[in-house]
């Protein structure tokens, strides 16, 4: 199979987030048949809920964020498998919706790939309604954002910490 850029959104807010972001993105790279292209810088944002029609906001600590870029000859669904198991090593845990996380990582874009299944839906179907994802995303590959979609998510607070060094 030919590789396939693919993007990827981590976030962490329990433990030493920061450290958990930055050493995933270092694991990324170290994933069968794949190679980190770039990371985005980290950022700082407060929980959201996932369903904004949610009656109760998300609640945690703050989040660290960033956008990995990979080239990567794994399949999508192979490559969900391995970032779970990146979580999982992470300690990360699924008590309930929205959950404070140890590690959390998602496929954003696969190539061009429209994916919807039960297991994995690609383009990440939230992605346009957070900053979390599309301005470190933005940050990388500004020709994946537009003008409009960061307007959209202006409203929320993200704050930029330093450049990612995986």
């Amino acid at each position: 199979m030919a590789e396939v850029t693919a993007y990827i959104a981590i976030g962490a807010n329990l433990g030493e987030a920061q450290r958990s972001v930055q050493q995933a993105m270092q694991a990324l790279g170290q994933l069968p048949l794949t190679r980190l292209l770039a990371c985005s810088s980290l950022y700082r944002t407060a929980p959201i809920a996932s369903d904004p029609l949610q009656p109760q906001p998300a609640t945690g600590p703050d989040y660290i964020n960033a956008v990995a870029a990979i080239a990567t000859g794994l399949t999508a669904p192979d490559l969900l498998l391995h970032l779970q198991a990146l979580e999982l090593a992470a300690g990360r845990e699924r008590p309930y919706p929205d959950a404070p996380r140890t590690l959390d990582l998602d496929i954003l874009l696969y190539g061009s790939a429209q994916i919807n299944t039960a297991h994995l839906v690609i383009p990440h179907p939230r992605m346009a309604q957070r900053a979390f994802v599309l301005v470190p995303l933005a940050e990388m590959a500004p020709s994946l954002v537009s003008a409009a979609q960061l307007a959209a998510v202006a409203d929320q607070t993200i704050e930029k910490l330093l450049p990612a060094t995986p």
